[in-house]
């Protein structure tokens, strides 16, 4: 075994680990009204680069998570990009949510130059207010 069989063994995102984080589209919000539903009736979580959108649900379990990236933005690689990191940073870090709640992630402009580090860690603040925010509420 070489030392890049060595380091990839360790990391727990590797397909092959055993661990690996998944983003399946069960737990994607997908359709139009349920965004419109979170929207109007949900409740806002404002962090560093991006805004929070979210709504407890009455049916299922865990987070449901969607992405709505404006034109405001940039062109569509740049959408397309932050998209992408934001979906990564949710996969990595969703099962931290274990309330069933829609949630809508809206980047802002300043998401285009953020860190990965630092959308992960936008990302992981707003599921732990979510979280404590919804644990008490009855759907």
């Amino acid at each position: 075994m070489n030392l890049s069989e060595v380091a990839l063994e360790n990391l727990p995102n590797v397909p092959g680990s055993g661990s690996r984080a998944e983003f399946p589209r069960s737990a994607r919000l997908l359709r139009h009204t349920d965004f419109e539903r979170v929207y109007k009736q949900g409740k806002r979580y404002f962090a560093a680069h991006m805004t929070v959108f979210y709504f407890r649900r009455v049916k299922g379990s865990g987070p449901r998570v969607g992405f709505t990236v404006g034109k405001v933005l940039g062109t569509a690689v740049e959408r397309n990009r932050v998209r992408r990191r934001l979906r990564e940073a949710v996969r990595l870090h969703r099962r931290e949510l274990d309330v069933p709640v829609d949630v809508v992630i809206n980047p802002k402009k300043s998401a285009l130059q953020a860190e990965f580090l630092a959308l992960g860690s936008d990302i992981v603040r707003a599921f732990e207010a979510i979280g404590k925010s919804t644990r008490g509420e009855t759907p």
